[in-house]
This record gives C-alpha cells, structure tokens and sequence, in this order.
C-alpha cells in the first residue's frame, strides 16, 4: 500500500473513533502550565493558605453556632424593644 503521513493517519484515527463513541475531551478552559518563579510561587501558595484558613475558621464557627445553638439576632437599643421596659414617670 501507499504510505500515508502523519496528519491523515491522526484524521483517519479520530474519524474510527467518532464511528465507535459518542464520548469528547471537554474543551480545555485554562491554559497550558506555565513556569513560575520561586517568589509567585511561594506568594501564591501563602495566599492559598490564607484564604484555606479563612474558609476553615468560617466553618468551625459555623458548626460551633449550630451546635450550641446560638442565634444571631438583631440588636437595636434604640429601637421598638427598648422603649417596652422604660418606666413612665410623672414630674409632679
């Protein structure tokens, strides 16, 4: 047989494999890895951490409120509330 290149034979594979599924590499959304320099690199692995310990304290807080079943409600010392349990005098 003739020989063929590298370019019709990758073509032919992937029309046998359109043939045998209906299954796709999804598309690729972010670009390919890069190099990075030892100072992005360690200033991107603090600010993961930070942003991980932030995440962690907010759960454990969460899960602390919900255990001792603390609400949180709204305060207001000048509002509606306060004026129930003033005293009304009479400056005579």
């Amino acid at each position: 047989g003739s020989p063929i290149t590298t370019e019709e034979r990758r073509l032919r594979d992937k029309k046998h494999l359109n043939d045998i599924t209906a299954a796709r590499l999804p598309p690729l959304h972010h670009f390919p890895a890069k190099l990075l320099s030892i100072e992005e690199s360690i200033a991107i692995q603090i600010q993961q951490k930070e942003a991980y310990e932030e995440m962690q304290a907010k759960l454990a807080a969460q899960k602390l409120a919900e255990r001792l079943n603390i609400k949180m409600l709204r305060f207001e010392p000048e509002g509606e509330a306060s004026m129930q349990y003033r005293e009304v005098r009479d400056e005579d």
